[in-house]
């Protein structure tokens, strides 16, 4: 496995897990990332889902896709020509073959998602996940399950690649958080091997 440039200083806070995280900038150049964002929002059949909390539903605050393998995944659209591109350079950097993605369309700083471990049992109990994200840089907070003091955040730039490694969902929660500040568009790719 390529070794992953640990996190820039350009706002990461100090101290992250590296035993949990890897990050790298740059993975994509801002030609071919601005390409690809604008072909995302422009060409991928968003949806709005609903979730269920303390007995009433909620519009989910950002928009989604998944894509996967068809015949093994239900729900899944079939892989797109960008997407299998893009999980082909990020399956060396995860030593993992993913067969499935979930994209997010973060519309601007009213879309989120809030405190989560993608703990799924479709996914095994220490998943791996290959994230990427195009578009309006926005922080990427994680925090203990057990100790909500001790917490970080990653700036997830435009073209970078975040590796979320086995034992994150477990022990801990992320987010993306809601932001008063004017954000602009961004679309987050992660791609999970579902058993």
């Amino acid at each position: 496995m390529e070794q992953l440039a640990l996190f820039t200083e350009a706002g990461q806070s100090n101290g992250l897990p590296e035993h949990l995280l890897a990050y790298k900038a740059g993975l994509f150049s801002k030609i071919e990332s601005d390409a690809l964002l604008e072909k995302f929002i422009r060409e991928t059949p968003w949806k709005q889902t609903t979730q269920k909390l303390w007995d009433k539903e909620y519009l989910t605050p950002r928009l989604t896709c998944w894509y996967g393998e068809t015949d093994r995944i239900a729900g899944t659209l079939p892989w797109t020509t960008e997407l299998q591109a893009i999980r082909a350079i990020v399956e060396p950097l995860a030593g993992i073959k993913y067969n499935s993605v979930l994209l997010n369309y973060y519309r601007d700083g009213n879309d989120s998602v809030a405190w989560h471990s993608d703990k799924e049992s479709i996914m095994g109990s220490q998943p791996v996940i290959a994230s990427v994200s195009f578009g309006q840089v926005r922080s990427f907070d994680i925090r203990c399950k057990s100790n909500h003091k001790e917490h970080y955040s990653i700036r997830l730039e435009h073209g970078s690649f975040l590796l979320m490694k086995s034992g994150l969902q477990e022990h801990w929660e992320h987010r993306i958080a809601k932001s008063t500040q004017a954000m602009k568009a961004r679309v987050n790719l992660t791609f999970r091997l579902v058993l």
